[in-house]
């Protein structure tokens, strides 16, 4: 059950329909569960897609600050996405949820990959996970992107992001610490210009 409310950090935004408490929590148990290749990409569909508790954009603004944060992004995400909701008891649900309901299975495959993990099998079947993993995170990317539709000098930005991050292997602090401020600037300037909305 949901009920709409504004948020109470961006009153600007209209309102969008609120979790309670439990569907809250069973979200972030099911995001934890269903998370392989990583947690981004169902976080994602689940919150935004299912559920509609957030926007695309808004989702995108919540990623964007849990990247550039210390500590995994995907915790982060969750963190301030249960403050957003249902203050200091939101974060401390969502980090139960995904964290919780993978520890169990993550307990016995540690075991099985201690015992296990130097099988020609098992590590070529690790290589396959892994490029499905990264096939997950490109494909979400490419997916937010058609959504988001933003403008040339924001796509611009994600370019060179992508270019120092990807291509030169650039330190992502020093590349996030050079581009946020053209980012900033197009975000801000892009409305004004007739561009996409941020």
């Amino acid at each position: 059950m949901t009920n709409a409310a504004p948020d109470r950090h961006r009153p600007d935004l209209p309102a969008r329909p609120s979790p309670t408490r439990l569907a809250f929590f069973l979200a972030y148990l099911q995001i934890g569960l269903s998370g392989f290749g990583g947690a981004n990409a169902w976080m994602r569909r689940v919150i935004v897609e299912e559920r509609g508790w957030l926007s695309e954009q808004e989702y995108a603004e919540y990623l964007g600050l849990a990247q550039i944060l210390p500590g995994p992004n995907a915790l982060n995400c969750a963190v301030m996405i249960g403050d957003r909701f249902h203050g200091t008891a939101g974060a401390a649900l969502a980090l139960l949820g995904i964290l919780g309901g993978p520890l169990v299975p993550l307990v016995g495959i540690a075991g099985l990959y201690a015992q296990y993990g130097s099988e020609p099998l098992v590590a070529a079947a690790l290589k396959g996970l892994a490029a499905a993993a990264a096939g997950m995170t490109i494909g979400t990317a490419l997916k937010m992107g058609t959504r988001l539709r933003p403008g040339l000098a924001l796509s611009a930005v994600g370019v060179c992001a992508f270019v120092g991050i990807g291509l030169l292997r650039l330190p992502m602090l020093g590349v996030v610490l050079a581009l946020a401020p053209l980012g900033i600037l197009a975000a801000w300037l892009a409305p004004q210009r007739g561009g996409a909305a941020p």
